[in-house]
């Protein structure tokens, strides 16, 4: 019998560990938080690819990888597929989660926290503040792809794009 966590633990851990980052410990840096949640996402991802692959044989290219990534190891986080993948056949991958769960529940209110009426100012401010809270929820996403991806010796690169929330789009650019 495996251990299992709570789909809720998961994701109450994952909103707490992004507003840690955000609104304690980097307020003012965002650039460094997204940094930091990317770097966490990389260790997660890393260590659950070596968990999911420690009875399979090595890849043999990237491709192979790729299907891994899209069928087992998002089945084993998700309990789900990804949704589409396409390719460009030059070493840049698309993959897309119709209903990214952890994005499903997020509300995106820009209304601010305190209840003060918001001046002209601070409601730019609050709207742009609640715009960022999905992209660096992805931060930790990419992350957990990326290190993943290098555990089965696939140096890349990943970003995401939410235009259409809860989907979420993951663009993974191979390193030559």
């Amino acid at each position: 019998m495996g251990r299992e966590v709570s789909e809720s633990c998961v994701d109450s851990l994952l909103t707490e560990m992004v507003s840690m980052y955000c609104n304690r410990l980097y307020a003012n840096k965002p650039e460094l938080a997204a940094s930091r949640i990317d770097a966490i996402g990389y260790q997660v991802g890393h260590q659950l690819s070596e968990r999911y692959t420690m009875e399979r044989p090595r890849f043999t290219d990237h491709l192979d990888a790729i299907k891994f990534i899209c069928k087992d190891f998002w089945s084993e986080l998700f309990k789900k597929q990804i949704d589409n993948l396409k390719t460009n056949h030059r070493g840049t991958f698309v993959l897309q989660d119709n209903r990214f769960r952890w994005l499903s529940r997020m509300s995106l209110d820009p209304s601010p926290e305190n209840g003060d009426v918001p001046q002209e100012n601070s409601e730019a401010a609050a709207e742009n503040k609640a715009a960022q809270v999905p992209n660096m929820h992805l931060h930790f996403s990419c992350g957990v792809i990326k290190g993943a991806l290098h555990n089965l010796g696939i140096a890349c690169a990943v970003s995401a794009d939410t235009s259409h929330l809860p989907a979420c789009s993951f663009v993974v650019r191979i390193k030559p």
